[in-house]
């Protein structure tokens, strides 16, 4: 039998503390109903572009909608991080969509097809990421 004498060792491994239940639901929320909102501007932009001129507007207020939604799931992930004590990296990459989805937005009100349409593209594959994880990569007890 050895003994270890290196303190680092000897120390038993600390259990993160699963983050309280509201902020894991406001997360899941936040990032579901912002998924929906970047396939449903999908859905009106498709309607748009093929005649249906009237889609625009909708395009438009959906696209309001979908960039507010952004920002509480920022808010989300920040208190999933502080003080719900989980990852960061949520934090970091809900907020790094901000940048290319205000691009977007400012794209898409200049009539800029040729970013417009491949940054959605980006924002539905880093959205639908950031969703499945948020149902599936956190656990709390009883959630």
């Amino acid at each position: 039998m050895s003994i270890s004498t290196d303190p680092v060792e000897a120390r038993p491994r600390a259990r993160r503390t699963p983050p309280p239940r509201w902020i894991l639901w406001s997360l899941r929320a936040t990032a579901t109903l912002h998924l929906l909102g970047v396939l449903v501007q999908a859905v009106l932009a498709g309607m748009f572009v093929t005649g249906d001129v009237d889609m625009l507007t909708w395009h438009r207020d959906n696209g309001g909608f979908t960039y507010g939604m952004l920002f509480f799931q920022v808010v989300a992930a920040i208190l999933l991080w502080r003080p719900g004590r989980g990852p960061a990296w949520p934090a970091l990459a809900t907020g790094a969509l901000a940048a290319p989805e205000t691009l977007q937005v400012m794209l898409g009100q200049e009539r800029v097809l040729i970013g417009h349409f491949p940054i959605g593209v980006l924002d539905f594959g880093a959205s639908a990421v950031l969703a499945w994880w948020a149902w599936t990569g956190l656990r709390t007890e009883g959630a």
